[in-house]
């Protein structure tokens, strides 16, 4: 086989896993009741299981004792005897496939928000607080230390009651146990600090309890970072001392490693790498690792094709590799590999949309499929044949909503035509892949290029389908995904006009796309705070220009996700663009060979200017609605999608209706319906379109 390193299984501990592949643990913000992992997450984990993934590790961040915050995150709750019963649910569902469970347990220590649910209070060795989280705490008392220690038995014992292979403690992201081992944090001088030894304790004793309640034959693993990247933290050097350290008690299985703490919101986008970062970054760190223990290492960050797995395999680097981020995007990676089927595999592209939202306190969702985690919903990873009768669809646009609906019709097998007007599908994915940071973006539309040749959908690129072209081919339905244009004309102070030449203002997507050359000295004002903004910033510094980003919000990208806005920030500052907060565009005019910018204080209503040679507004995107209007009124169901059908995930009762090639149903979906994300576009199209 081409992937024999993968395929290999591995004892850890008195476990075999039936293969080298992880889905490493990861705050799924799933488990409801309570902390408890009901239908939602088993369905999501079993999926995997289904999908060949050799061992999941659930639940990221879950919590051991009552005073360590879950329900900020949604994270599992392993302080009661209630989680019994759900684990051995979870157990049952991934064993009947043959994968193997387990899940990471903690005490967060200051790593939380006291805001909230029980206003607990927050602890760290020393009394310090974290930056990410904003949260004071207190210094934890020796009874406290013990107390602790005990409950991370009992979570241990709770998981293996209900049936789970093993548990992962949490020694990473600056959690309770390496908030004791770090010198930035722990600056005790009792018995709990000072020393390598003291700071060492906490774990140890952690370990020792877990070990002493579940005994030998469960498996016992840690999760650690190679290098927390402060200069006043824990080098590399330092956390192979302490990885041998561990390894020399003779009571850990497996070490999972990660680069970088995470501690600051510059470090915390080193721990989910996005796609701005190269393939694998903190390899050798995990290398590093694995040199000074006998046990096996896993290690997980930026792992996401099947072929560069294999080959850190082949190499020896660690014995497992992580690919969570690649299950989120296809739960079945591992069976698409093994039966060939390469070209199949919707690949990770590191949009990070997962991760942002779960720092967001949001349910982790995946930009390109919407059936991720919607399992118990009934959204399919397998779209399944009609068995009514095989409809003439004519979907026009080929945006990520347009390109799904395509894909999901065709695998209904219908017959399908799809009419974009631009020579190349991707829609605003395209332009969003011009950006230096955001290229890896574009691999959504690959996947969508290599399926629907598959599919042998009708590609009609390069035209644009007006009312009489799609009336000759009398289809049956018609699925309107024309998306929108940049909503340029808000404000007639602006100076916007249709005409470039009369204009005084351009879109990112003039810039981006290449339709306006970069100036040389370039203003932009962004109300979105999303993306786009931030993106043609990079862009125009890139190409060499002085730059001055402007917002009204409290930051520029302040609506892009905790992982992802530090990697433009590190980009912007290098290039020395100039971030304003708090500031409307007020006005725009010109002056002599240059323009001006007014400048409104949000706050103050103080005016000030800009003189510079171009001035691009992010202002969001306008539906186009032309099309729709024009087919409207023919159309059998006026162009409605019954909302309540549409969110219980039910077929649409106008689909009951005979079309005869004369009638036919209108849809329309994207931005031209309401202005969105990519993730929107295709879930709606999904859910629509899987009945159809």
């Amino acid at each position: 086989m081409a992937f024999d390193a993968l395929f290999q299984p591995i004892e850890i501990g008195k476990l075999t896993i039936r293969n080298r592949v992880v889905s490493t643990a990861h705050a799924e913000v799933y488990a409801t009741d309570g902390g408890m992992t009901t239908e939602r997450y088993v369905r999501y984990y079993e999926e995997k299981a289904k999908g060949g993934c050799g061992l999941c590790i659930c639940g990221g961040s879950s919590v051991v004792s009552i005073d360590s915050p879950q329900g900020w995150w949604s994270s599992v709750n392993l302080s009661t005897d209630r989680i019994i019963p759900h684990f051995q649910n979870l157990a049952d569902a991934v064993h009947k496939h043959g994968g193997k469970i387990m899940i990471q347990i903690t005490h967060m220590g200051r790593r939380s928000r006291w805001d909230g649910f029980d206003w607990t209070s927050l602890m760290s060795p020393s009394g310090i607080r974290e930056p990410v989280h904003r949260s004071t705490c207190k210094t934890i008392e020796v009874e406290e230390i013990q107390r602790i220690i005990a409950d991370f038995a009992q979570a241990a014992r709770r998981a293996k009651e209900g049936g789970l292979d093993g548990v992962e403690l949490s020694a990473v992201h600056q959690h309770l146990i390496d908030q004791f081992w770090s010198p930035r944090v722990n600056k005790r001088t009792d018995e709990w600090g000072g020393s390598f030894e003291g700071r060492m304790k906490f774990g140890i004793e952690v370990l020792k309890a877990v070990r002493a309640e579940v005994g030998d034959d469960f498996v016992v693993g840690m999760r650690i970072c190679g290098d927390e990247f402060h200069p006043d933290g824990l080098s590399h050097d330092d956390m192979k001392q302490i990885a041998a350290y561990y390894d020399a008690t003779g009571l850990l299985d497996f070490f999972g490693v990660i680069g970088s703490g995470c501690d600051t919101h510059n470090s915390l986008a080193n721990v989910i790498p996005n796609m701005s970062y190269p393939p694998e970054p903190f390899l050798h760190l995990a290398s590093g690792i694995k040199e000074v223990v006998k046990i096996p290492v896993i290690h997980a960050q930026n792992i996401k094709d099947p072929n560069q797995a294999e080959r850190i395999l082949e190499g020896g680097y660690v014995d497992m590799v992580g690919m969570t981020r690649a299950h989120i995007a296809d739960p079945h990676i591992i069976a698409k590999i093994k039966m060939g089927q390469l070209d199949q595999i919707k690949q990770c592209v590191g949009a990070n949309y997962c991760i942002d939202r779960q720092y967001q306190g949001l349910d982790v969702l995946c930009i390109q499929n919407a059936a991720t985690s919607r399992e118990y919903m009934g959204l399919p990873h397998e779209i399944e044949k009609t068995s009514g009768p095989v409809r003439k669809v004519v979907i026009v646009g080929g945006g990520p909503a347009g390109m799904e609906a395509a894909r999901v019709c065709a695998e209904r097998g219908h017959a399908v035509t799809l009419f974009e007007a631009k020579e190349e599908l991707g829609g605003q994915i395209t332009t969003a892949s011009k950006a230096p940071q955001r290229d890896q973006i574009a691999g959504i539309t690959r996947w969508y290029q290599l399926e629907l040749a598959r599919l042998k959908v009708d590609l009609r690129l390069g035209t644009r389908a007006d009312e009489a072209t799609i009336r000759d081919l009398r289809a049956d339905v018609v699925i309107l995904a024309v998306g929108g244009r940049p909503f340029m004309e808000q404000f007639e102070s602006w100076g916007y006009d249709e005409d470039p030449a009369k204009s005084l203002i351009v879109s990112s997507w003039d810039v981006l796309d290449g339709r306006v050359a970069p100036g040389s000295n370039v203003l932009i004002y962004d109300s979105i705070c999303e993306f786009s903004g931030v993106s043609v910033a990079d862009y125009l510094a890139t190409k060499g220009a002085r730059v001055e980003i402007v917002t009204d919000d409290i930051k520029p990208g302040a609506a892009v996700g905790g992982t992802t806005f530090p990697t433009y920030y590190r980009s912007l500052y290098a290039k020395e663009v100039v971030m304003t907060s708090d500031m409307v565009l007020h006005e725009v005019y010109r002056e002599g060979e240059g323009l001006v910018a007014v400048l409104e204080n949000e706050y103050t209503g103080t005016l000030e200017e800009r003189v510079v040679d171009q001035i691009v507004v992010e202002n969001g995107v306008r539906p186009d609605e032309a099309l729709y209007y024009a087919f409207k009124d023919g159309s059998l169901n006026k162009g409605q999608i019954d909302v309540e059908s549409l969110y219980a995930i039910k077929p649409q009762p106008c689909l009951s209706q005979a079309t005869n090639g004369d009638d036919y149903l209108l849809f329309r979906l994207g931005d031209c319906n309401a202005p969105r994300n990519t993730h929107a576009a295709i879930y709606d199209a999904l859910r629509l379109c899987k009945d159809i």
